[in-house]
């Protein structure tokens, strides 16, 4: 298990830092991250965007990276009751595809790739 304060992982994950631009690219694509199904942003076709979550607007604003990091590996941490899913487990889950049991839906450097870019959303 990661170690977490009460509301972040402020260790990354790999020792190598994120990338913003495949950060970028990982939220823009449905079939890789899903994350515009629930959430919007500064993102192309906001008509295909989700109203679930919160914006991503101003993210890096709001939430320091290690916060970030904690709500993309595991949510629940924070609210056992959220519909985010866990993006770096791979143990407790139920009703898991079958291509998805045992492995996380992101790796480690692609969580740390979200987490570069998200940080980069920051209000004027």
């Amino acid at each position: 298990m990661l170690a977490a304060a009460a509301d972040a992982i402020d260790t990354p994950l790999t020792p190598q830092p994120g990338d913003p631009s495949r950060g970028r690219q990982i939220v823009e694509n449905r079939q890789i991250s899903a994350c515009l199904l629930c959430h919007s942003g500064p993102f192309p076709a906001p008509h295909l965007q989700g109203t679930i979550g919160p914006s991503l607007d101003g993210v890096g604003s709001r939430l320091s990276a290690g916060q970030i990091r904690l709500r993309l590996v595991d949510a629940r941490r924070l609210n056992l009751d959220t519909v985010m899913p866990p993006y770096y487990v791979t143990e407790g889950l139920n009703r898991t595809g079958r291509a998805w049991q045992g492995r996380p839906a992101l790796d480690a450097q692609q969580i740390e790739d979200v987490v570069a870019f998200l940080t980069t959303l920051r209000m004027p």
